[in-house]
């Protein structure tokens, strides 16, 4: 069963680029005390990924921080090289691009889906959430294949 709006998010290691290469990061040190805009996408450079879900949220990203979010955070079960290189060849400079490589985090959420059909192996549902607090105030998970629910535009009208 997957997560549900009003539940904390559990507690779970992933990882982001800094100046010295990948870093761990406790999702407890992302979401807490904080007001935040979570989405996750099946896979960096692939085409609804790259060409609508993540441009939409680099175009948005300071229209919900004036809401008062506090950060945009973009997660994929892929690696931290990769999360950045796609973050950079996006212009995602106000986004946090963050892996979760083992898919840990989305296991731990159950949003898991397998792209096995596709050669992606285990991967994250294409979702949005926002987070206050570490609790999940809204989520909106897409139906397999679709793309409407968890557009940036469709977030940044429920914050």
């Amino acid at each position: 069963m997957s997560i549900q709006e009003g539940e904390r998010l559990p507690e779970a290691t992933v990882h982001v680029m800094g100046d010295a290469g990948p870093s761990a990061v406790s999702t407890n040190d992302l979401f807490s005390q904080k007001r935040v805009v979570l989405f996750a996408v099946p896979g960096a450079f692939t085409p609804t990924c790259s060409q609508a879900h993540l441009p939409g949220f680099v175009e948005h990203a300071a229209q919900m921080k004036d809401t008062g979010v506090d950060s945009v955070v973009c997660i994929a079960v892929n690696d931290a090289f990769v999360m950045d290189a796609w973050g950079k060849s996006a212009g995602a400079d106000e986004l946090t691009m963050v892996a979760d490589g083992n898919g840990d985090f989305t296991k731990a959420i159950g949003l898991e889906m397998d792209g096995s059909g596709f050669g992606l192996g285990t991967r994250s549902q294409r979702y949005a959430m926002i987070v206050d607090d570490g609790i999940v105030a809204k989520l909106a998970v897409e139906a397999p294949g679709a793309f409407e629910v968890s557009r940036a535009e469709a977030i940044l009208e429920l914050l």
